[in-house]
């Protein structure tokens, strides 16, 4: 498969038996084979995710000292300023810093464990200059966890699973929405060598939602036969991807894949986008047993503690 598969979600939540084990076939194939599919009929309205980017670009708009008010770095709350991530150190590759500013929020209801409260569940930071930010994002966490949840109860079916496999581990899950901005060329000049807006990169979780716009300058997903390949784009649709959790979990037998963001293009100098991800992890105490054969591709797969697994990979990528 060298291409994103197009999925239609609607059979899985209102069709019958055969329609939604239709659906769950599909997406064993897709994510065995290349790690990510397209997903229309979600059930998400797309009126939510234009209020978001509508106030988010509010945001990205406030002079620079307004938004170091709110400055922070990678796995924080707040407003992370170009140059503190490259997600190409994922890969072990040095790379310039990505081409992107962003304003993260996630999960922030305590477990009362001061450990894991410290690194996953911090409080969310609302800029007063856009107060409509924090009731928009409080709904759309919401609905993003409930999106996730259905997620890896198709994704059990896939692997012939009971419905709760995945989500038993995801009871007081942590989990990131990081809206990206991906200035214009005309802004930024011309990119270093190796500079992407995202560069090379696998995701770290479960399972990654993404929202994002139309773009020369867009998402990329290496495939095995073509090398890398634009992502298709549908209108009101979402990006769905494995992260390393969720391939570990499953034995090798899903792909965690790298994909990467372009950096501006010369033939739209004045492109800028603004992408919304959901990154779903689990609980942070969870240990990960990676299924076996038959459903897994290997075994003896060693058990992992999702805190230390995913942290690791986190500082991996921070610069600052």
């Amino acid at each position: 498969m060298d291409a994103v598969p197009i999925i239609d979600l609607g059979p899985w939540f209102h069709g019958g038996e055969r329609d939604r084990a239709a659906v769950a076939a599909r997406v064993d194939a897709a994510l065995s084979e290349i790690g990510f599919l397209v997903v229309t009929g979600h059930g998400v309205p797309a009126a939510d995710r234009a209020a978001i980017r509508a106030a988010a670009k509010r945001f990205f708009a406030l002079p620079e000292e307004v938004k170091y008010r709110y400055a922070a770095t990678v796995g924080e709350r707040g407003w992370l300023p170009p140059g503190v991530e490259a997600n190409g150190y994922a890969e072990g590759t040095a790379t310039p810093p990505d081409l992107k500013e962003t304003f993260a929020v996630g999960a922030d209801r305590p477990t009362g464990d001061p450990f894991f409260d410290a690194e996953w569940f911090l409080p969310n930071v609302w800029p007063g200059e856009v107060p409509e930010l924090e009731a928009l994002l409080t709904r759309y966490l919401a609905r993003m966890k409930r999106l996730s949840d259905d997620l890896l109860a198709l994704c059990a079916a896939a692997l012939g699973l009971p419905p709760g496999f995945f989500t038993a581990h995801a009871r007081h899950p942590s989990f990131t929405l990081n809206i990206n901005r991906y200035p214009p060329l005309s802004q930024l000049g011309e990119p270093e060598p190796g500079q992407f807006r995202i560069g090379p990169h696998t995701d770290f979780g479960t399972v990654t939602v993404l929202d994002r716009q139309d773009g020369v300058g867009g998402l990329q997903v290496h495939s095995r036969e073509a090398g890398w390949v634009d992502a298709p784009w549908v209108e009101d649709s979402f990006t769905i991807n494995v992260g390393d959790l969720l391939a570990h979990w499953t034995g090798g037998r899903w792909t965690s894949n790298r994909h990467r963001v372009l950096p501006p293009d010369p033939s739209a100098p004045d492109e800028e986008l603004v992408s919304l991800i959901f990154f779903y992890e689990c609980d942070p105490d969870a240990r990960i047993e990676p299924l076996g054969p038959p459903v897994g591709r290997t075994a003896g797969g060693a058990a992992v503690r999702a805190h230390d697994f995913l942290l690791e990979r986190l500082d991996a990528i921070t610069l600052a």
